[in-house]
């Protein structure tokens, strides 16, 4: 695929992930994630509560409650359970993933990681490319 048409596919499923993200309970922050391999949405998540959990994300000061699963371990996960395989595929997220998730990106066998905002933290990022995952930051949903 031609470098221009893979950018103009890379905003539209980070367009995507953006929507995911509305999906949502968390009010500090809403984050959104696909994997695409193939040309195929194989799985997509949030960060939220795992299931069976009231969807309240903070705790009455305003943290984040500690088992609150990002939005990439949620898609992870999501594959997991699946027949599919996240080996070779692409993870769109809507903000660059911490470190934690980037291990389990790693060890996921995801090639490619495309973001849309950069975590306070580039620590996932720097573990990624020095595991040779491609990266791509888009900072804007603009063609």
């Amino acid at each position: 695929m031609s470098p221009k048409k893979q950018h103009k596919y890379d905003v539209a499923y980070l367009r995507m992930a953006v929507e995911w993200s509305k999906l949502s309970y968390c009010n500090r922050r809403q984050v959104g994630a696909l994997i695409v391999k193939d040309k195929m949405i194989i799985s997509d998540g949030y960060n939220g509560t795992p299931t069976g959990f009231e969807n309240f994300c903070e705790d009455e000061e305003g943290y984040t409650k500690w088992y609150v699963l990002h939005a990439e371990a949620n898609a992870i996960s999501k594959v997991a359970s699946s027949t599919q395989s996240c080996k070779g595929a692409t993870l769109y997220i809507t903000l660059s993933p911490c470190k934690e998730c980037s291990k389990l990106i790693h060890q996921a066998g995801i090639t490619r990681l495309v973001y849309l905002d950069e975590y306070k933290d580039n620590s996932g990022v720097k573990f990624l490319e020095k595991a040779g995952v491609s990266i791509s930051y888009i900072k804007t949903l603009e063609e």
